[in-house]
């Protein structure tokens, strides 16, 4: 079995064990817009921040009525169980339904940035706890978007960049800035950075963090890692870009991060 496989299939049998039943949302955003979420609560109810899972690539993750997932390969699809495993709501976000991806320049734009505000906005309501966003690889690009623009209760409480974007690339008709350069030294909440030490994804090179580590603001840490395994195209499922063989150390990285930011 392929080891994205066996995780996420450890994953799934983690959260059946000490989750509620995953929950299909409908969230109405903007104006005849929404947005659908994949919802998993721990089974004696939350115990940590609720986590907002961004997936990266084309954003589009493939949620269907009853709970599967198009896309269930994903680093933050297959850790989500071992997410609430330790008392964390997780929330897998969708694109929206007036676009077919978040391609483009969608992730940097206020329409993007209110979608997840609304998403905080009703996790932060419905389960009482502090929200962090979990961006990966280009999901990190949203994150920002969503801490730079948002206020109040639809701000999230900190936000998770995992294979952060640290270098400027094409995304389809746009060209994405990297990290450094999109104002995180703005940012008013605390910011956790995992990186894989040999992540090979043309857009995440290890060689830029220290610039990004420059520009962040405090509380912030970088956690890098190594070990694990790689195979196929460095940006996809099984490569060190999606942290494949060590998903439990950065679940438990991040998860103490999120309680107790430093």
């Amino acid at each position: 079995m392929k080891d994205w496989l066996l995780a996420a299939a450890i994953g799934l049998a983690s959260s059946l064990a000490v989750a509620q039943p995953a929950q299909v949302v409908e969230l109405s955003t903007r104006p005849a817009v929404k947005l659908r979420l994949l919802v998993q609560a721990p089974a004696g109810g939350p115990r940590a921040a609720t986590l907002v899972l961004l997936m990266g690539g084309n954003g589009q993750l493939g949620i269907y009525p009853n709970g599967s997932l198009q896309r269930d390969g994903h680093f933050l699809a297959r850790v989500r169980g071992e997410l609430t495993a330790r008392g964390h709501v997780a929330v897998l976000v969708d694109a929206p339904s007036d676009r077919r991806d978040l391609g483009g320049d969608f992730r940097e734009s206020a329409e993007h940035a209110a979608d997840l505000g609304a998403v905080i906005a009703h996790t932060r309501k419905a389960f009482g706890q502090p929200v962090w966003l979990v961006g990966h690889s280009r999901g990190t690009h949203s994150a920002v978007t969503a801490a730079a623009r948002l206020a109040g209760e639809a701000a999230p409480d900190g936000i998770v960049l995992a294979a952060a974007i640290l270098e400027s690339s094409r995304f389809g008709s746009a060209t994405a800035r990297p990290l450094q350069e999109s104002g995180v030294e703005a940012l008013r909440v605390p910011v956790l950075v995992l990186h894989h030490a040999q992540d090979a994804c043309a857009v995440s090179p290890p060689a830029k963090l220290p610039e990004l580590q420059a520009r962040l603001p405090s509380p912030s840490r970088i956690i890098p890692y190594d070990g694990g395994n790689a195979r196929g195209a460095f940006c996809e499922v099984q490569a060190f870009h999606s942290f494949n063989g060590i998903e439990q150390r950065v679940v438990e990285d991040l998860s103490d991060y999120v309680t107790r930011p430093r």
